[in-house]
């Protein structure tokens, strides 16, 4: 992989690591969070050879530019980043996944521009998520409970979340390691973190967007772990039955971060939706 920083903007750069792939079928993808980086994502999709694949950190996340002031952290700026991107690469559309909050921001971009060729929604959801999405489900209640608080601040206080979220965010024991060797690798930060307590962060999720993707020709993955405690599995179900272009894949056994949980058959299903 190639690193290195691109402007995209007069205050902006994105820190991007990019394969040497040919551009003519490029693979973008946008990391969760925010404010962690797009290092957790790199495995399985770094065995993708036959396209360009591109993994920025969005602004204000991993090496990207930060210290912005609180106003310019919003998802329609990110979209902008994301443009400038493609425009860099002189890529006209591209093949976008989009992992957790980067789903939304992924769908976002679908939304408002034409730049997006296919979508691929992973651990995350198209419609909201309604207050009993979960139901009673005592494991998550316990899983969750450990998960604990802390006086850390800043990029450590994202850290000690991720690491004690573990067993919330993968749902096969012998899946721990390898998560907890990636949340060591990551460069946090905490730049999201004022806007989004102080309740001026505008949502990422577009709106109406199932009402919007219905009436679209865009194709759509929806690519989940059965046993997700942030964004419930049946919601990719339910969005993939009314829109037409659309294709739930849940895998079982897997949580949260289902390319940790079933790397092979999560790659697999990214494969067969872009061939």
């Amino acid at each position: 992989m190639i690193e290195e920083r691109i402007r995209v903007s007069d205050e902006v750069e994105l820190f991007v690591a990019h394969s040497p792939g040919p551009t003519e079928n490029p693979l973008l993808v946008i990391h969760g969070g925010p404010c962690w980086d797009h290092t957790y994502l790199l495995e399985p999709l770094v065995h993708l050879t036959d396209r360009k694949l591109l993994f920025p950190d969005l602004r204000g996340c991993g090496r990207s530019t930060g210290g912005l002031p609180d106003d310019r952290y919003t998802p329609d700026l990110v979209i902008d980043d994301l443009i400038g991107l493609l425009d860099h690469f002189e890529v006209d559309q591209a093949d976008v996944l989009g992992f957790s909050y980067g789903g939304l921001i992924a769908q976002r971009l679908a939304l408002r521009t034409n730049r997006v060729r296919r979508l691929i929604v992973a651990s995350s959801s198209i419609p909201p998520v309604p207050p009993d999405a979960f139901g009673n489900w005592p494991e998550r209640t316990l899983r969750q409970s450990e998960e604990t608080p802390t006086d850390l601040e800043g990029p450590a206080r994202t850290r000690h979340n991720a690491l004690t979220s573990a067993r919330a965010n993968v749902w096969r024991p012998e899946s721990l390691p390898d998560y907890r060797a990636r949340i060591n690798n990551i460069h946090f930060t905490n730049d999201w973190d004022a806007p989004y307590l102080a309740g001026t962060l505008p949502s990422p999720r577009y709106p109406d967007a199932l009402q919007r993707f219905t009436t679209s020709n865009l194709p759509i993955l929806l690519l989940h772990g059965a046993q997700d405690m942030t964004f419930p599995a049946h919601l990719a179900t339910e969005a993939a039955t009314a829109i037409p272009t659309a294709t739930a894949v849940v895998l079982d056994q897997a949580g949260h971060m289902t390319h940790i949980d079933q790397p092979e058959p999560w790659l697999t299903a990214v494969q067969e939706f872009l061939s």
